[in-house]
């Protein structure tokens, strides 16, 4: 049996988390492989809306058991908050969600140190979600991390001493004022009932439940330009958002991945900073973030809008091996009497159809038009119901990126979704 992979293809905020939700009653495990709180998967059904930013999208489902890999950042008082909000939606949380022992903990110093060193760029701040994420991955590339595995050995809180007095000599270089002590009775609150959860070696685990034949998809979080490698640099996250990143984030190798599942905008968001080719600074722009209740899951900052940029979405294809595509937010183009799509970028005098190694303002997209639609489409349940001029522009894209797409979300809920 192979593991599936489900992932983003442009700046995160794609709509993975509705369409894991969708597509996990075909699987027995749901496993997140990078990432932390940075990330909001929201999901909604049964006239619920619910974000999760640490746990698995497959929670809601009774028989579905989620893991959250190796990969993964955990905050405990933010993992505590996403508990106490599921024990009010009655989800018995503890009996499928598992936790690597080898994921890496957000420390409260962390997000000092996030906030100090944003605050420091002034101009030129990346757009940090300020939830700790980036040094939390310095340090455990830089081998002083702690992991949840430590806080069942002995030595836990001697260790968490020692690398929260590192953080403090690093922030005396920072003019920053901050108050631990009022975050960090919350955070060992939060290790108490992280405790009380089933603990595992999620690499050994993942290996025997694909032994076992059993159905396996790896959720991403961000997208895949924002990939610490392959994204924007340095408008990134701090982990691999790519598929090759559910190998090291789960810990199964390359020959064990069998679908490639990328999601896609059928416009393009971007949160915070960085480069944005196909940006709306107009009324078009501030159309599509209106109706596309454009603002973000985790940090509520509203997003940047634009068209779809093609060059960028094959550069997400070719990285990943997308075997199929899903396209989401659909039904936000329905009213637009022209809708674009960049194909191609001028640089320099020069037409270009890839994404270069620096984009910049120099970088002009070209586009391509097509006739919009004006009827809802948010009830339609099959493709050939679907206006002639959305189907145009999905055949389109389709025979661009030479990718099928078998899914397409025309609205928020659960069941506005039309599988292929």
């Amino acid at each position: 049996m192979k593991l599936d992979v489900l992932l983003g293809l442009q700046w995160g905020d794609e709509g993975k988390g509705k369409i894991v939700d969708v597509l996990a009653s075909k699987y027995n495990v749901i496993a997140r492989f990078q990432g932390g709180p940075n990330a909001g998967h929201t999901l909604e059904f049964n006239d619920i809306k619910h974000v999760l930013h640490t746990i698995p999208s497959g929670v809601f489902r009774a028989d579905t058991i989620n893991i959250i890999g190796n990969g993964v950042v955990i905050d405990p008082v933010i993992f505590m908050e996403e508990i106490e909000e599921l024990l009010e939606m009655n989800i018995d949380i503890k009996k499928n969600l598992f936790i690597s022992k080898r994921a890496h903990l957000i420390l409260p110093s962390h997000r000092i140190l996030d906030a100090a060193s944003e605050a420091a760029k002034g101009k030129t701040k990346i757009g940090s979600t300020l939830k700790g994420i980036g040094p939390t991955y310095m340090d455990k590339t830089g081998r002083n991390g702690l992991r949840i595995g430590d806080i069942i050995n002995p030595g836990f809180e001697e260790k968490y001493n020692f690398l929260t007095n590192k953080h403090k000599d690093i922030l005396k270089q920072y003019n920053f004022d901050y108050n631990l002590e009022d975050y960090e009775n919350n955070w060992f609150k939060g290790i108490e009932l992280i405790k009380s959860f089933k603990l595992i070696e999620s690499e050994h685990e993942i290996n025997q439940y694909l032994k076992d034949d059993k159905l396996i998809l790896a959720e991403g979080a961000q997208g895949t330009l924002l990939d610490i490698d392959f994204g924007s640099y340095p408008f990134v996250t701090s982990s691999n958002t790519t598929c090759a990143g559910a190998c090291t984030g789960l810990g199964v190798a390359p020959n064990k991945i069998g679908n490639v599942i990328g999601i896609f905008k059928a416009y393009c968001t971007r949160v915070g900073s960085g480069p944005f080719p196909t940006e709306l600074e107009n009324i078009e722009g501030e159309t599509l973030r209106k109706q596309g209740h454009e603002f973000g899951a985790t940090t509520g900052r509203p997003r940047r809008c634009g068209w779809l940029d093609l060059p960028a979405l094959k550069y997400s294809v070719m990285l990943n091996g997308i075997t199929e595509l899903v396209i989401t937010k659909a039904d936000v183009l329905t009213g637009f009497d022209t809708i674009k799509v960049c194909t191609h970028y001028k640089l320099n005098g020069s037409k270009i159809d890839y994404l270069p190694y620096e984009v910049n303002d120099q970088l002009e997209p070209v586009f391509k038009e097509f006739k919009g639609w004006k009827e809802d489409i948010s009830k339609i349940n099959s493709f050939d119901k679907l206006p002639k001029e959305f189907i145009e522009y999905l055949k389109y894209i389709e025979n661009e990126v030479n990718v099928p797409i078998k899914v397409i979300s025309v609205g928020p809920n659960r069941n506005e979704t039309i599988i292929l």
